[in-house]
């Protein structure tokens, strides 16, 4: 398919250019398909999936599980540009779950990206409809990720924003980002007036292979909740062996439907470390580290609150485009969140995951 559409424009490239005069250096439109597709095993050591998977698209005990297949095209012509980038499977989903109330069937499509762009210089570029949020180191897509499991801030931060962004080239390191979007993961907002007010601060070193993000997200949710995000990403490449990832953030709640004198402001905080081995081309090893607290109850514990710290180890075993990802996992909570088979409430939770991601 890609082959077929890339001799068509080919065809009408040269079709334009004989019918050009010699003066014309009009650029000839530029198409990008690309796609990717992830298959799992998971065994949970709780014997259950029940109560165990606090985390995205996981949710499994003793289970072949089809991820994503994903399609994305991409083409531009001049100043304008569109992405439109499709999910197809239970990961798809969970990732769109406001378009899709039941994604348990694996037979979900969703509308992961789709927007267009418009270059207002060579510096400024608007970018309007819905894209993935900027907020947080890990991504929806398997194998632009080096643990396959997913870290608790990635799942209970954003995942994509609609509305409309600016991307700016402050300089050579520097970058910016300011947007304004529907609450969320709301590709459609129309029933609620309130909107969100994201924004972004970059920086690319231009002597060391480091990379620093500053993100910013608030607004009030469709119910009223007021929340304020701020998170941090850095990346730093030590050796050609050893890379180090960091991700913080921050969040906070207020209910902007009862009385100041009544309103109580509620968090959830985290941090991760991932450390990066790349023993050869074809194998490396991340260990990520990670610390959740939900001290007030909102997202993984009841009302009474607490903590998480989350262990995981993921090979990662390169074959051109194919990565295998055996993987090994340990949440240990500060409350008794996680079950046994047996219905027992326990503090911890292990398991085995074995993923295969391809992509082209």
């Amino acid at each position: 398919m890609k082959r077929m559409l890339t001799t068509l424009f080919a065809m009408g490239s040269t079709m334009l250019a004989m019918s050009q005069s010699a003066t014309d250096t009009t650029t000839a439109p530029a198409f990008k398909l690309s796609g990717s597709a992830d298959v799992y095993y998971k065994y949970n050591f709780n014997g259950t999936a029940t109560d165990n998977n606090k985390t995205s698209f996981t949710n499994s005990h003793n289970s072949f599980e089809l991820g994503m297949v994903s399609l994305k095209a991409e083409h531009s012509f001049k100043k304008g540009s569109i992405v439109a980038d499709l999910g197809f499977g239970k990961r798809a989903g969970e990732f769109s779950y406001n378009d899709v109330p039941d994604a348990s069937t694996g037979l979900s499509m969703a509308i992961k990206q789709l927007y267009v762009g418009y270059e207002l210089t060579s510096k400024v570029k608007i970018s309007l409809g819905s894209y993935a949020t900027h907020v947080g180191y890990e991504l929806v897509d398997a194998y632009l990720n080096r643990n396959y499991s997913m870290s608790y801030m990635f799942s209970y931060g954003p995942f994509f924003h609609t509305g409309v962004k600016a991307d700016i080239a402050l300089s050579s390191n520097f970058s910016a980002m300011i947007g304004v979007f529907n609450p969320t993961d709301l590709k459609s907002a129309s029933f609620t007036g309130h909107k969100y007010i994201g924004a972004q601060l970059g920086y690319t070193a231009s002597k060391i292979p480091l990379k620093l993000y500053l993100n910013y997200l608030e607004g009030k949710d469709t119910s009223g909740i007021q929340n304020h995000q701020i998170d941090f990403v850095g990346t730093y490449q030590v050796t050609k062996v050893f890379g180090l990832g960091y991700n913080a953030t921050y969040s906070t709640y207020s209910n902007t439907a009862v009385p100041k004198s009544t309103r109580e402001n509620v968090n959830w905080w985290g941090n991760a470390l991932y450390v990066n081995l790349d023993f050869t081309e074809k194998v490396g090893l991340t260990v990520r580290g990670e610390y959740f607290s939900d001290k007030d109850g909102i997202k993984v514990f009841a009302r009474d609150g607490g903590n998480v710290v989350a262990g995981t180890v993921t090979l990662n075993y390169k074959v051109g485009n194919l990565t295998i990802m055996p993987e090994f996992r340990l949440d240990k909570a500060s409350a008794e969140i996680f079950q046994k088979s047996d219905g027992k409430a326990v503090d911890q939770s292990a398991n085995v995951l074995i993923g295969a991601t391809y992509h082209f």
